[in-house]
């Protein structure tokens, strides 16, 4: 009997074809990370907006970012190397800039959009006018911000209006074309496509903004034109919409779109990614431009039917190196894909790439000398992947067994999995997601024992993480601070923050979250199953960044994570302390989240983990316990049809985390910077007593989707947009109260800032707090 083949023996038999098929495949990349190794944007950015340095020291950071991140590309053997990837805050506000899409508010004169108007847009105030990025009260408000897709990753919401005007208005995208080639670099320009710009933007007014498509085109066609005559070759455009659900108006902007753009210059390769496209996939494929990218990691379920309808005329780019986990690429897998691949479209019109663009993904290992070896082995960040690709695109034998080895320690390592968490979940019952009365009763228990007056206030937990605190921190974990010292200074910063409180009147404090580094990455610290990093940032938006945890294994709480802290915070105050926990999902959605189990076994791990650390705050007389869930939506699936089992799923792990007390102990959750509109029915689920929200940059409008729904617990939305670093008046706040009042009953309302106030100074946060307790004791007379 002839024995079968293996994936080892199929992947093996490559290496004898390699001379047949002309083995080496042709790379590329869609994009790098431009925050530097060290965070140096972030530093340089920060320091302009302080006035401490130029706008030409400013510039002159990121001409050097971008040169090395050429340069790493270049020599890891990448073939064609993405330019204009790099921002200084966010892609989406570049494109805004280029194309003269400046919002009417900000003044702008209709010349070339330089790159503090760009700052304006994002946060709202001139930080010349009012000296550096000092905080000015009033100012122009911001454009809104949300996430990119389902990512962690913040964009800038282009605004629309049916007299928009679009016009060439900037030259970074030539200018960082001519940086890259007097270095050299085989350099492909990347933007993001016309209709997906289109799709994200928001309509300030009642009119259809594909409407604005003949024009927008225009602009992009006299963009690759100039391209072109600079000597560019390829240019990307990114059309990730292909991957969401299609109504004919934005099939039809794509089809039109696309009829132009691609003989409009250089060649294009169209690139989607996040998603298999299912039935856009034929009109995906009709798209007359030179190549087209796909995402293979996350849309493997179309591979078989892209390749079957693939054109003959095209260049076929997949993406098969994952550019949103960490995880070391498994190259026996990729190697079965580009296999096939490689049989129907041959090597000749077969790319190789990450599955989207790499500013997702930290920068390198390099710089991670304290993470265990074993599990280190199992990674890979940008660096790491550019290395990947290159293998991948004419592997080695001795190249695929060191991957081997390296999946099959993972496979095997006894870190992973703990039976004990699995006894424990096996062990949860359906009435452990549901609390012993319903919101009626619990609600009346809560008024008798908080006694809080109308429009009660509160923040979202988080106070300024000053420089001394920061620099505490540091001191401590280098050990050059006693454990003792650094608490009695943790103490310290509560006791001052909470006097403060008391002294303005704020009816529910919390205790500022001094001790925490990172809302997500704190409690990954204390719980089993985590691993964590020196260095390995991605952006969030602007000059925000974060270090995601590396959630490895089966997930357990050893001991108390929180409970001493809110509990000597409560003896400072007669007032009822809020408890500040972050949520199951949104530990799974900002953590790096294995992928050898489904992610919804990882969130009922995390889940019961939370549970007890809530049981334990109410033991310990804790009255109000916040589990914050700003990335429930955001963990959404991008189709429709996928919706309903996240959904289920993602309330039964908040609902386990959060019903184990008693009916008098309040639960509030917080979310911010979604539309709540297709998901206010899953949010009503979650069953919290008390639901904060961002509104201030939508004036309230995101409410509109709890009023439609009738939604029947209390709630916060946000009167001051703590992103932007103005401070609104009592008058500002007060009017979005009022508004929001004639939206929610008002006997249901909370007052609040949108987000916790860890990146603002104390500078802002006072006169904006006192702002907020005043507009809220104006509305009690």
């Amino acid at each position: 009997m002839m024995k079968p083949k293996t994936t080892h023996d199929a992947n093996d038999n490559l290496f004898e074809e390699a001379d047949e098929m002309d083995g080496k495949l042709f790379t590329h990349n869609l994009g790098y990370p431009r925050i530097g190794e060290q965070r140096e944007l972030k530093r340089a950015t920060e320091a302009y907006w302080k006035g401490k340095i130029s706008c030409d020291e400013l510039e002159s950071t990121g001409r050097t970012l971008r040169a090395l991140n050429w340069a790493k590309q270049k020599a890891a053997g990448i073939d064609l190397i993405p330019c204009n990837d790099f921002s200084f805050y966010d892609q989406t506000l570049d494109l805004t800039c280029l194309v003269g899409n400046v919002p009417p508010r900000f003044r702008w004169e209709g010349e070339k959009v330089d790159l503090d108007t760009g700052f304006r847009i994002a946060r709202g105030t001139d930080h010349h006018a009012c000296g550096h990025g000092c905080s000015a009260q009033g100012g122009v408000f911001a454009s809104e911000m949300t996430k990119w897709f389902d990512t962690n990753y913040h964009y800038i919401v282009p605004e629309f209006r049916a007299d928009t005007e679009f016009r060439l208005s900037g030259t970074k995208i030539f200018d960082e074309f001519k940086e890259a080639t007097a270095l050299n670099i085989n350099a492909k320009p990347v933007l993001i496509g016309p209709v997906t710009y289109l799709t994200l933007g928001k309509a300030q007014e009642d009119f259809d903004p594909y409407t604005l498509l003949d024009q927008l085109v225009v602009v992009y066609e006299e963009i690759l034109r100039r391209l072109s005559a600079l000597g560019a070759e390829w240019v990307q455009l990114d059309e990730p919409v292909w991957a969401l659900d299609l109504s004919d108006a934005p099939l039809k902007a794509l089809q039109a779109a696309y009829a132009r753009l691609g003989k409009a210059g250089p060649k294009v390769i169209v690139a989607t990614y996040f998603g298999p496209l299912r039935e856009n996939l034929s009109h995906f494929l009709e798209l007359p431009v030179a190549a087209l990218h796909y995402d293979v990691v996350r849309g493997v379920e179309d591979l078989d039917r892209l390749l079957a309808l693939f054109p003959t005329d095209k260049i076929l780019s997949l993406g098969v190196v994952d550019g949103r986990n960490i995880w070391k690429n498994n190259f026996d897998a990729s190697l079965s894909v580009l296999d096939k691949a490689r049989r129907i479209v041959g090597v000749e019109r077969l790319w190789i790439a990450p599955s989207c663009s790499l500013q997702h993904s930290p920068i390198t290992l390099k710089n991670e000398p304290g993470l265990d070896p074993e599990l280190k082995s199992w990674l890979a960040f940008a660096d790491e992947k550019v290395a990947e690709i290159v293998a991948l695109s004419n592997l080695k034998p001795e190249t695929l067994e060191e991957n081997r080895a390296a999946l099959a320690s993972r496979r095997k390592s006894s870190r992973i999995h703990d039976p004990k968490v699995k006894t424990r979940l096996a062990a949860v019952q359906n009435a452990d997601l549901e609390r012993s009365a319903p919101f009626a009763e619990r609600r009346k228990l809560q008024h008798e024992k908080l006694k809080l007056p109308a429009f009660p206030t509160t923040t979202i937990g988080s106070f300024p993480q000053t420089a001394e605190v920061r620099a505490a921190r540091a001191k401590w974990k280098r050990g050059e601070m006693q454990t003792t010292a650094y608490e009695a200074f943790i103490k310290y910063v509560i006791r001052e923050c909470i006097e403060f409180q008391d002294s303005i009147g704020i009816d529910m404090p919390v205790h500022g979250e001094f001790e925490r580094n990172d809302m997500v990455e704190y409690f990954g610290e204390q719980l089993s199953g985590f691993a964590f990093t020196e260095n390995a940032w991605v952006q969030s938006y602007g000059s925000r960044y974060v270090k995601p945890p590396i959630l490895f294994g089966d997930v357990s709480r050893p001991r108390p994570m929180t409970v001493r802290w809110s509990e000597s915070a409560q003896t400072l105050t007669e007032r009822p302390m809020k408890g500040m926990l972050t949520g199951p999902i949104t530990i799974l959605q900002w953590s790096f989240v294995r992928d050898d189990q489904p992610r919804s076994e990882t969130a009922r791990q995390i889940a019961l983990a939370i549970r007890g650390e809530v049981i334990d705050l109410e033991t310990a007389k804790i009255a109000a316990i916040q589990i914050d869930e700003p990335a429930l939506r955001e963990g959404l699936p991008l189709r429709h049809a996928d919706w309903k089992y996240y959904l289920d799923w993602a309330v039964k792990a908040f609902r386990l985390c959060a019903s184990g007390v008693r009916n008098d102990t309040q639960i509030h959750t917080h979310m911010c910077y979604s539309e709540f509109n297709d998901i206010i029915a899953a949010i009503a689920a979650l069953d919290a007593d008390v639901i904060t929200i961002e509104t201030s940059r939508s004036n309230m409008e995101l409410l509109d989707a709890f009023v439609d729904f009738a939604y029947p617990n209390e709630i916060g939305p946000g009167v001051w947009d703590i992103h932007s670093p103005r401070i609104p008046s009592v008058e500002e706040m007060e009017n979005l109260l009022s508004r929001a009042k004639a939206l929610i009953p008002p006997e249901n309302l909370w007052v609040n800032p949108d987000c916790g106030l860890k990146t603002r100074g104390w500078e802002e946060v006072k006169p904006a707090l006192q702002n907020m307790v005043q507009a809220a004791r104006n509305l009690r007379v």
